[in-house]
Formats: structure tokens, sequence, C-alpha cells
């Protein structure tokens, strides 16, 4: 065990200590649910598991809850997203934690508190013999990270419970009751190659130390996309210094902005030093442009071994304009909700294989018709540049309910006992709280956490403070959600209908 199972509350910390050892990326769950489920089986407590392999575990109301059930809600999956320097391999190695100024981070990779603090949180509630509260279904889903795959594949008649609280936001002292609808746009551009001459130089280009972010919670935050920075020093370049193009990658997850991209190019060798001189140069005005939001990031420029073919001159150019062209960051703010971000794009990944240049834009938006605009537009630059363009089947948004009676509790309960009062918020980034309502319409649900910053990067922390005073407020949400006569047993169900 490390430092964390010495962490207040231990019941918690304890469990998260084991859940860094076990290896739990997206599609890669069986080990985490086999953990929660050993957990379910030393209490004695049922459990049940649907075909898409999202697990709930059962946990009788204490003393004698007579209420409906309510639904506790976390994600078993993480984003496994590390710095390329740091030799760390998610299929079977710990993550490495790391105390820094209150805060709890892993050396090298994201930490994975997200959600498995709301893992944690949900395995001590199933150890805690004292906790007061109405009958528990603990549910568990897989795949989240990738799209809410496991939250889609849920059935009608898999829960009983009337009220969820989800435990998969990020933001201490915070109620969030909606969250934006998301998809995404896949771009396949045919490309053909052509031999290179010998006596051409080779260089890598690599633009990284970019702090990256959740594509939903950090995107108003107006850091650098490696992609996009990568595209434009090169286009730059390319105008003045022509160079063949050989490779190209950058980012790795759908909803997280690109914090590493890499291009090998190859020029006429005197080109080579001027071309080398233009690069860093612009690099630095840009370096200049994200000063305060993108203080780290850096640019290598090196010598490296070319090889046989490069990327023919057509193709070559409608990469180099197709890139430049796609959209990223905020595309519009909500007129309704104040500082809330309506709709966005994250060129989130691109990759330059052999016959083809492949690009996903994720996009997000709480507007239906803004986010197929934005679809639309992106198709629209993909086809003038003669690429292959699919929409990715995405999810809904959760709307808003201010009239919510869990809402209306929980904010009573945030108020006696951490002394202040909860903001009402929604959120851009995506929770599985839309779909499960889209399954299950009248079930009354609001989402909370302690405080998260940085997810999906290796800068993920968690404030480990928080931890203990989100634990302390769940558990009195949830006694308080016990109906203590008769009367209040008659009210609750005349609220759920």
């Amino acid at each position: 065990m490390s430092f964390v199972s010495e962490l207040e509350p231990r019941s918690l910390w304890l469990h998260f200590d084991e859940i860094l050892k076990i290896p739990r990326g997206s599609k890669n769950e069986q080990a985490i649910r086999d953990y929660v489920i050993g957990v379910a089986k030393r209490h004695n407590l049922a459990y049940r598991q649907d075909r898409a392999g999202n697990l709930v575990v059962v946990k009788p109301g204490q003393p004698e809850a007579t209420s409906d059930l309510v639904v506790l809600q976390c994600h078993l999956d993480m984003v496994n997203e590390k710095d390329n320097d740091h030799p760390h391999d998610f299929l079977k190695d710990p993550i490495i934690p790391v105390r820094e100024n209150g805060y709890l981070t892993a050396k090298g990779t994201t930490l994975g508190a997200d959600n498995g603090i709301g893992i944690a949180t949900c395995l001590a509630i199933i150890e805690d013999k004292s906790l007061t509260h109405p009958s528990l279904e603990l549910l568990f889903t897989v795949d989240e990270e990738t799209g809410l795959t496991g939250a889609s594949q849920l059935d009608v008649d898999f829960l009983e419970g009337t009220r969820l609280i989800n435990l998969d936001s990020e933001e201490e002292n915070s109620i969030y009751i909606g969250c934006a609808g998301g998809s995404g746009v896949d771009l396949t551009l045919p490309i053909s190659r052509t031999p290179v001459k010998e006596n051409k130089q080779a260089f890598l280009v690599e633009v990284k130390g970019l702090r990256g972010g959740h594509s939903g919670v950090d995107i108003h935050l107006q850091r650098a996309n490696a992609i996009k920075l990568l595209a434009r020093l090169l286009y730059t370049s390319f105008k003045e210094h022509p160079f063949d193009l050989l490779a190209l990658l950058g980012g790795n997850m759908h909803n997280a902005i690109p914090r590493e991209a890499t291009a090998t190019i190859v020029l006429e060798r005197e080109h080579a030093s001027p071309f080398r001189h233009l690069v860093e140069g612009t690099f630095e005005k840009i370096r200049e442009e994200y000063e305060t939001a993108d203080p780290d990031m850096s640019l290598a420029v090196s010598s490296c071994e070319k090889d046989a073919e490069g990327v023919a001159e057509e193709s070559k150019l409608k990469i180099l304009y197709l890139l430049n062209a796609l959209p990223h960051g905020v595309i519009a703010m909500s007129q309704e909700i104040q500082g809330l971000v309506e709709t966005s794009a994250n060129l989130a990944t691109a990759e330059l294989l052999d016959d083809q240049f492949r690009i996903h834009v994720s996009t997000r938006s709480s507007r239906q018709s803004a986010l197929e605009a934005l679809q639309e537009h992106i198709e629209v630059i993909g086809k003038s540049a003669g690429a292959q363009v699919a929409w990715i089947e995405g999810y809904p948004g959760w709307t808003p309910d201010l009239e919510s009676p869990l809402l209306e509790i929980a904010q009573k309960v945030h108020q006696e006992i951490l002394g202040v009062e909860p903001n009402v918020k929604a959120i851009h980034a995506g929770l599985e709280c839309g779909i499960i309502k889209e399954k299950y319409p009248r079930m009354d649900m609001i989402s909370i956490g302690p405080q998260i910053e940085f997810p999906h990067s290796p800068r993920e922390r968690v404030e480990i403070e928080s931890v203990s005073r989100f634990h302390r407020f769940l558990g009195a949400l949830l006694e308080a959600l016990v109906p203590k006569n008769a009367a209040q047993v008659a009210l609750h169900h005349k609220n759920n209908g």
C-alpha cells in the first residue's frame, strides 16, 4: 500500500489505493469489475451484470428505510493519458500517486480520480454499516470515456431506483443538473505517395509540453491544441521552404485536447537551416499568444532518418489545408446561462497512414440544432478537401430540472453540512445522466463530486480535503433521503408520480 491508504476518510482512500493498481482503461474493465464484485461478495450483497458489462450492487436500507431505491452511479473506466517520455504500460503498470500541495496527482500519467473517486466512494458506502441510508442500487458503468457506451446499452428494466446521484462531477460545492450532448465527425482523406530524393534532409518536428485537458471541462480555458499548432507551423514554413511530408501524428483520445503532435518532413539541404529558423521563430510568436493559458509548450526540431516515400504534392496540400481549416475550441457561449459553453469542437486526433489521412473532431453542444450545424460545417470542410466524412453516433444532453425534489433536498443538506450554498449548474462535458434520463424519463437525478482538476491529462489532480467534504455531504444526503414517517413516504411517492 502507498501513503494514499493513510488519508481520511480511510475507508474511501483504502479502496482508491487499491484501484490505482488495477488497469482500467476503457474497454478493459474486467479487473476493476471483479474487484467491485469481490467487495460485494464479502458483504453478502446481491449483484447483477448486464450484457454490456455494467454492474449493479444492491445494498438494503439502513436501518429500516421504506423509501424507493436510490441509485448511486459512477463509471469503472479511466482515460489512459501519459507523457510520451514516461515509460508506463497502462495494461499492467500501477498508477504512481504523488502528493503535492494538498492535491493527489500521478507521476507522468492520468490519476484516474475521474471516476476512481466515485468507485471508491461507492465501495466505502457498501462497507459502512453505521450509515443511515435508503435502499441503494450502486451502478458501475463501463466504457464511459469513449462515448458513454456502457450507459447507452443499459436495459430499461436494469434499474428499479427512482432517484439517481451521479458521482462523476468534478467541481466542489456544485450540484449539476444538466449537461451538453456530444458526437463527432471522422474524416478520411485518401492519399498517394511518391519517392523521396536521396539528397534531401529529414527533420522531426515535435510540438509538446501542452497542458491539454478534458475537451468538455477545459475547452473554455483556451489552451493550445498541439495538432493545430503543428499544422500552423508546417503551413507557414511550407510557403517559403517547400518540403515533402513523410509522417504526421497527434492526439490519442476523442475527449482530450491534444498535448503533443509530431511530423516528419524532408526538404532540400540548402533550405534546412532557413526552415528551422523560420519554424522556431514562428513558434516563439505562438508561445507569446498562449503565454498565460499554456506556458510550458515547447518545440523540438531534430534531424532524423527519412523513409523512401513521402506524400504526393496534391495530397500534402490537402492535408495542410484541411488541418488549418478545421475548427477547434469554443464555437458559441450559452445565451441563457452565463459562463457556460454552448457549442465547441475538439480536433482530437490526426494520423497519417500509408494510403490515407485520418482525423477525428469531437463536437459538443447543449443545442441539438447547433451540434448538427457544427458537424455540417466540418463535413463541408472535409468534402471540400476530398475527404470521406462520417458522423459518429452521439449521446443526448441532459435538460436541467430546477423543480427537482432531489435537488431541493441536496441544496438544503449541503448548506447544513458544509455551511456553503451550492452552485446549481450545467456542464459542457457529457454525463451519463443524459443517457440514463432518456431510458428512465421519470428518474430524478443530480450529479456531484469533489474538486478534480485537469482530467484526461497527466496533470490530473484531486484536492484531498475536498474528498472528505464530498464524502460527508453524500452521507448526510443519503440519510436525508430516508423518510422519517409515513407522511414523508406519502409525499415522496406523490412527488415521484
